[in-house]
């Protein structure tokens, strides 16, 4: 069931909280002795059960408060939840204790009526696209288990993915929702920087770190996030934007099925009267060299202790990274944060103004997926490089499955740039974005 199913089942009493609530426990149940027993992290049946006795009783004196009251969500195992630990997909944190309160965004889950259902798994420490990178072993595809999920955010895309909950929180700080989206044949929502908290999220790099949400489609991604608190869904019409296909360099993609599923997509937004323009983004070398250079600072940085004390409890793949950073000079570090900072102004302003877009579009990754016993290392370029601009320039951006891809779909990635406030709590670029995406996921209906 989709969120909206969801919604409209409790609302108009055909289902209640407590047994959707139920019938989603017993489906986690059922992952046990299957490829995916790992994904979820941790659980408390009895604090979502109370949550859900709490929903029943609301809704039944008529004080529902929209599509997330008294639906299940998983959230990523990077984000506290009160009473249960946080431990990032690492051994590193086996003893931490249960979190004392939730993070922020949970909090505003909870206060739409949300119920946390689960912990989700995730590549170590969110430092890695694949998914493979887990103290409990890797992460598998949905559909096909000897496939990868894509990472980070892997555990939450896979169970949106397999239909057991509708909603899940990820983070995404150079790919972590939109590429495992991508890979898992759902949505992936990165709204732009800051537009949902990170306090209570544990940190990759704070300069580049987003929330982000997971759903079967679009439009349930934009329910959920138009039911977050503070946050106001503007309705955007397509008619009428200016959409850039990015070209040159990495955005030609070498396999003509993805160059078709892009073709395909700009057909379906001009027929819908977007004007689409092809455009290049010269400043992309600049902006995947900044990451990794401000990335791994930041992350060396919060690890430092824990890796030089004791580096044998990383996995192997996140302690080859880590040990990469312990010698970067501080002048470089000080120099790609200001790179960054410029290019964030600079190009954002080009694309909006210079450009007048509304939007981009491309692909989300080089890849479909890739056998389980992949190199981590040799998946990072064909996972990241088509995300890392955007979560650089802190941009909203969401993958979405291109029409007729099956199980192993080709995700695009659709990019939201329009400026201006909209008004109090609006979001205009993220309301392009999703406007876009819904456009191009619905062209065969």
């Amino acid at each position: 069931m989709t969120l909206r199913d969801i919604a409209s089942a409790i609302t108009t009493g055909k289902l209640t909280p407590t047994e959707h609530i139920r019938q989603v426990l017993a489906d986690l149940d059922a992952l046990d002795g299957t490829p995916w027993q790992n994904i979820v992290a941790a659980r408390d049946d009895a604090a979502a059960l109370e949550s859900a006795a709490r929903a029943d009783a609301e809704i039944a004196a008529g004080n529902w408060i929209g599509p997330l009251h008294g639906v299940a969500v998983a959230v990523k195992d990077n984000i506290d939840v009160a009473g249960l630990p946080t431990r990032c997909g690492s051994a590193v944190l086996d003893d931490a204790p249960p979190a004392t309160s939730d993070a922020r965004i949970v909090r505003k889950l909870r206060e739409a009526g949300a119920i946390v259902v689960a912990k989700t798994h995730l590549h170590e420490f969110a430092y890695g696209p694949t998914g493979l990178v887990n103290a409990s072993g890797p992460a598998a595809h949905p559909h096909n288990p000897g496939l990868i999920s894509g990472g980070s955010s892997s555990g939450s895309a896979v169970l949106v993915a397999r239909g057991i909950v509708p909603v899940a929180l990820g983070t995404d700080t150079g790919c972590s929702v939109r590429t495992p989206a991508a890979l898992c044949g759902i949505v992936g929502f990165k709204p732009g920087h800051g537009a949902l908290p990170i306090e209570g999220v544990f940190p990759l790099s704070t300069t580049f770190d987003h929330v982000g949400l997971l759903a079967t489609d679009t439009l349930d991604v934009a329910l959920a996030w138009g039911a977050i608190p503070g946050i106001a869904h503007l309705r955007t019409p397509v008619s009428g934007l200016r959409i850039g296909r990015l070209r040159g360099g990495i955005w030609d993609f070498a396999d003509p099925q993805f160059e078709a599923a892009v073709d395909t997509a700009c057909r379906t937004l001009v027929d819908l009267g977007a004007e689409v323009v092809e455009v290049t983004l010269p400043e992309t070398g600049e902006l995947l060299d900044v990451y990794p250079v401000v990335t791994g600072s930041e992350a060396y940085d919060t690890h430092r202790e824990w890796f030089e004390s004791t580096p044998e409890r990383y996995q192997p793949a996140t302690a080859a990274l880590l040990a990469a950073q312990r010698d970067r000079p501080a002048y470089e570090y000080v120099r790609a944060v200001r790179t960054a900072s410029r290019l964030r102004h600079e190009v954002v302003e080009r694309l909006r103004k210079s450009e007048g877009l509304d939007a981009l579009i491309t692909a989300t990754a080089g890849i479909r997926s890739a056998p389980q016993d992949s190199d981590p290392a040799a998946l990072r370029g064909p996972l990241l490089q088509h995300c890392i601009p955007f979560s650089v320039l802190g941009v909203p951006a969401l993958s979405v499955p291109a029409p007729g891809g099956g199980t192993l779909p080709i995700g695009l990635q659709v990019v939201g740039l329009t400026g201006g406030t909209g008004g109090h709590g609006s979001h205009p670029a993220e309301s392009t974005a999703l406007a876009v995406a819904l456009a191009v996921e619905t062209a065969d209906d």
